[in-house]
């Protein structure tokens, strides 16, 4: 790169710079020679910098692992993030590397539109659409973080596809036979885990409890006397919002405590009252023997507020053991449906 300023005189003074071979003319906005002298100086330093990209892209001096980590430590030191949501986009990073197994340790400048257009065709068929939506931003962050540092030029992620998303997912639930067969057939399994996997359906059904929330609580959360169950606010426990709130302990969920806690009379307060983690396997076993469309851990959240609904508990009442905290907003719109079901059966008992 060459430059100087023209020998000619002016009234305001310009420069004149040659970049890869091309002869640019750029004004300084000054007709004091001293001063278009600094402002040349912070012009060739300003045409350096952005030549830079070019050299950082031949010579490959970024994985992509590199620049998903800078992405990961922003968003760990970002404020404005909630810890629910930081920990969110840790699952999105953990399918992304799943997904993508040699992702992490390709040259970023290697990476092509078409390579992230057939990762995302894979990622669609195999995770909702909100999940792999996310995952398709993360994927563009990153390298957007790439195009920010000069290890490339464009985007290649803008060629990945994004999938649409439905407004309400369609529930479909199992009745309340079914639900007490589901729980027969998951203990019936003959797994050294059958009996606490049974538990844990019948807890996160009871509870409207989320998986990750359900693996933390206590005996010592499990308020008998005020028939409560005490959900702890920390990132870790899956917790949204890291918010901590009070779940009643209804007639069925009463029972199910009563026969653990007889079953472990000596475990100390601090112990989790679960014995597993998940039960995704068994409920899927149980439901292809029965014939019964297959439900998740998350299923049983809904089957929870289904029933509660059912049963004439108010949609506001309901968010609130959930643990939403947009005054029912997301429960009316998930849920309302069913208000208007059990309104109209309701109606239907009605005689003059």
């Amino acid at each position: 790169m060459q430059s100087r300023i023209p020998t000619k005189p002016s009234p305001v003074h310009s420069a004149r710079i040659r970049v890869k071979g091309k002869l640019n003319r750029r004004r300084l906005k000054t007709k004091t020679l001293s001063v278009a002298k600094l402002r040349l100086a912070d012009l060739e330093k300003a045409e350096r910098q952005r030549a830079q990209p070019g050299r950082s892209v031949a010579s490959g001096q970024m994985t992509f692992g590199e620049a998903l980590s800078v992405f990961q430590r922003r968003l760990q030191e970002n404020p404005a993030i909630k810890p629910g949501t930081r920990e969110y986009y840790q699952w999105r990073i953990a399918a992304l590397r799943k997904s993508w197994p040699k992702l992490e340790g390709t040259d970023i400048a290697r990476i092509s539109a078409t390579d992230c257009l057939e990762w995302s065709v894979n990622s669609a068929r195999q995770t909702s659409s909100s999940s792999h939506n996310h995952t398709v931003s993360i994927l563009r962050k990153v390298f957007e973080i790439a195009i920010q540092s000069g290890a490339r030029y464009d985007n290649p992620a803008l060629a990945a596809q994004r999938t649409k998303e439905l407004t309400r997912k369609n529930i479909a639930l199992p009745g309340f036979a079914q639900f007490h067969q589901m729980v027969a057939e998951v203990r019936a399994s003959g797994s050294g885990f059958a009996q606490p996997a049974g538990d844990l359906v019948e807890f996160l059904a009871y509870g409207g409890l989320r998986i990750g929330e359900a693996r933390h609580v206590t005996w010592s959360d499990c308020d008998v006397a005020r028939a409560e169950i005490f959900v702890r606010g920390h990132p870790e426990t899956g917790t949204k919002n890291s918010e901590q709130r009070r779940v009643p302990i209804i007639p069925d969920m009463s029972k199910l405590l009563e026969r653990i806690r007889a079953e472990r009379p000596d475990e100390k307060p601090g112990t989790p009252v679960m014995r597993v983690w998940e039960c995704q396997k068994s409920m899927d076993r149980a439901c292809k023997i029965l014939g019964i469309k297959r439900i998740t851990h998350h299923d049983l959240r809904h089957l929870f507020a289904t029933r509660c609904i059912e049963s004439g508990v108010d949609i506001p009442t309901v968010s609130r053991w959930l643990g939403h905290k947009d005054g029912g907003a997301l429960a009316m719109k998930t849920y309302g449906h069913l208000r208007n079901e059990h309104s109209q059966a309701m109606a239907r008992k009605v005689r003059f």
